[in-house]
């Protein structure tokens, strides 16, 4: 997607609507200097606005993510290529998190074999082992409890049976069975159990 041509496109129909930048602003919820970004091409709008920003506009999102307005015969075309960019940037997203994910879980294990060497092999006092230890179990919590919110918001599973993709429960993210990047859970739409793939996305 074309940025500056998207902020260019929102400037002049904004402006054919007689909006100044706060007018938009404030029947959107947001701030003006948000609106300033789009317009200039420094960023887009969030995914929870566009359809709110477009029925204000007078243009449809595929115009707003294609930055020009669509000729009837075109629309089907430019509709499938915006869907397709979409979901492009949505694996992106989802295979960085997912990276992300795996750096916080060896630095977990990393900190709880350091933490736990020092409380064994040190010559030191009963109390301090004690806040090392303690500190440790800390630091190995939290970057699980991180890793787990990580893998249950980037990407979905895939039912094996239907092909069913959706977002797990975090009961599932955190008790299920998992070898690799497939969990052992049960399909909300089929209700069958199986090992379910992670996608990144639908």
């Amino acid at each position: 997607m074309d940025q500056q041509k998207i902020g260019r496109f929102i400037a002049t129909e904004r402006k054919e609507k007689g909006l100044t930048q706060a007018a938009l602003a404030e029947k959107l919820g947001i701030t003006d200097r948000a609106i300033s970004k789009w317009e200039t091409g420094k960023s887009l709008p969030d995914a929870s606005l566009m359809l709110e920003l477009s029925e204000i506009l007078g243009i449809n999102v595929n115009e707003l993510l294609t930055g020009e307005r669509i000729k009837v015969d075109e629309y089907q075309k430019i509709a499938e290529e915006n869907l397709l960019e979409m979901r492009k940037k949505e694996e992106i997203s989802n295979k960085k998190l997912l990276n992300f994910e795996i750096i916080i879980c060896i630095l977990g294990f990393l900190s709880l074999g350091a933490f736990m060497g020092i409380a064994v092999l040190a010559d030191i006092s009963w109390l301090l082992r004690s806040v090392i230890i303690g500190l440790a179990i800390l630091v190995f919590g939290i970057t699980t409890a991180c890793s787990f919110k990580i893998e249950h918001d980037a990407g979905y599973y895939m039912c094996p049976n239907c092909n069913h993709t959706y977002v797990p429960a975090m009961k599932w993210i955190v008790f299920a069975p998992h070898m690799g990047w497939k969990k052992h859970m049960k399909c909300p739409k089929c209700n069958k159990k199986g090992w379910h793939k992670k996608v990144l996305s639908k």
